[in-house]
């Protein structure tokens, strides 16, 4: 056995502790509050944290650097477009077939439109979701993920990746050895999320 200092959580609140939260759940890790409580483990993604979920917070990242740090970004933003707001709304509408979509509180790749992949009518109802909420929509430009040879069904081709780091912040900025490489095991497909039909890769650091 091993002590875990830090734990990234990829269930709701409610499943985190059956003694704390929901008695019913088979999910998540009893006395896991407790512990915490206690300090002895943190949670990366920490309970009440939701807010950061909503994918419209992501185009305001850029100023809270700016306010909270007083420094410029280092890396750029995917430019995202918040249908809120008038002039972005107007623009997602218009740009709907370049686009891709996607519902602020939405997850796993659901309540979403890939716009260079879409149909007509599948963009005429995006059309008129955005118009009816649109504090429930964004938008960013279609990017070109990487493709990484991918085995399966006897055939070898090339499939969507993408990699996500884990960096750890405290006294010190830790980058995690490693990482979670998500692949869109269906042809084409830009969607990597698992409960899309995407799956993951081994990932090898070579240097460090």
């Amino acid at each position: 056995m091993k002590p875990v200092d830090v734990i990234y959580r990829r269930i709701d609140d409610d499943f985190l502790d059956p003694l704390a939260f929901n008695p019913d759940t088979m999910l998540g890790v009893a006395g896991l509050l407790n512990a915490y409580r206690a300090g002895n483990v943190a949670l990366a993604n920490a309970i009440g944290t939701g807010v950061a979920d909503d994918k419209a917070v992501y185009a305001f990242v850029p100023d809270i650097i700016r306010y909270y740090l007083n420094e410029e970004p280092v890396l750029k933003n995917v430019p995202t477009y918040l249908a809120m707001r008038d002039r972005d709304r107007d623009y997602i509408i218009d740009n709907l077939d370049k686009l891709v979509v996607k519902s602020v509180n939405e997850s796993g790749g659901y309540g979403m439109l890939v716009g260079t992949q879409s149909t007509k009518e599948e963009r005429e109802k995006f059309r008129d979701l955005v118009r009816a909420n649109p504090r429930n929509f964004i938008a960013q430009p279609t990017l070109k993920l990487s493709r990484h040879p991918t085995y399966q069904d006897g055939e070898m081709y090339g499939c969507h990746v993408d990699l996500r780091p884990y960096i750890l912040c405290g006294e010190k900025i830790k980058i995690v050895p490693g990482g979670l490489t998500r692949v869109a095991l269906r042809k084409g497909s830009l969607v990597v999320n698992s409960s899309q039909g995407g799956g993951s890769k081994d990932t090898w650091v070579v240097n460090q």
